[in-house]
């Protein structure tokens, strides 16, 4: 009779540490899916967006853009609607679509999104108009006359030259404001929107310098980069609030033909 309790006994022991092993496994497993898997999805979530995010290869890229610039403008004198056409858009979009093929950055993309196209362009043609009237003020102020816009565009040559100033609108829009700025304001988080723009627009005159240069007598050369960074600023302002390439685009083509026909 005492031994049945013994054996009994053994049993039910037997029986609660086999309870107590297979009840651990399920905590065991729940710890490390706890503490693994956090760990794992940090590890992927920092190698794919972490480049990404800093933008490791824009100063690089933009600099080598800048080279590049200054040689072509150096070395070959092609007509003005290659270089406003083919010239800009490999030296100007090339470099962008590349980099926005590498990165797969949304926000530069989302700058040339066909949605904003039908605001961009009447925010682009009130901001142009707005620099009509200042050119028309500033002819009437400085030479007496103001400048009929019926001939104007009833000529051949001013649609002629309004295209050119359009693909000069876009690609730089793209360029300076779509990619640099847009860049810019992800990679320096921490800078003033003000630090923001004056960075753009440094970079936009930098970059027009050695066309300055090349076109222009050096009495001339202090008035054009001051009137061209202050246009950069303008822009870079107007991009911070639409981020829309539509509106700089038409605003800088408009900007573009008011000093061609004012300043004649």
């Amino acid at each position: 009779m005492p031994s049945k309790p013994k054996a009994n006994s053994g049993k039910v022991g037997k029986r609660s540490t086999a309870t107590r092993v297979s009840s651990a496994k399920p905590g065991i497993v729940q710890l490390r899916r706890r503490y693994q898997q956090p760990t794992t999805s940090r590890r992927v979530t920092v190698t794919s967006s972490g480049p990404i995010a800093q933008h490791i290869a824009f100063i690089p890229l933009l600099l080598l853009v800048f080279v590049m610039w200054c040689v072509y403008r150096y070395l070959f004198r092609f007509p003005v609607w290659f270089d406003e056409s083919i010239g800009k858009a490999v030296f100007f979009g090339l470099p962008v679509w590349l980099y926005v093929s590498i990165t797969r950055s949304k926000s530069i993309a989302d700058t040339i999104s066909p949605r904003y196209l039908q605001s961009g362009l009447w925010m682009g043609l009130a901001i142009g108009g707005l620099f009509g009237f200042a050119g028309a003020l500033a002819s009437l102020m400085r030479k007496g006359v103001v400048v009929q816009a019926a001939p104007l565009f009833a000529s051949d040559s001013f649609w002629w030259e309004f295209a050119l100033a359009m693909m000069t609108g876009f690609w730089e829009s793209l360029f300076f404001y779509c990619w640099i700025m847009t860049v810019i304001m992800e990679k320096f988080k921490n800078w003033s929107l003000l630090n923001q723009v004056l960075v753009t627009a440094v970079i936009f005159l930098v970059f027009h310098i050695p066309n300055t240069i090349l076109r222009f007598d050096l009495s001339l050369i202090g008035g054009q980069l001051f009137l061209l960074f202050f246009f950069g600023l303008g822009q870079a302002l107007l991009f911070a609030r639409v981020r829309n390439i539509y509106a700089l685009s038409l605003s800088h083509a408009i900007w573009g033909m008011v000093l061609l026909v004012h300043t004649r």
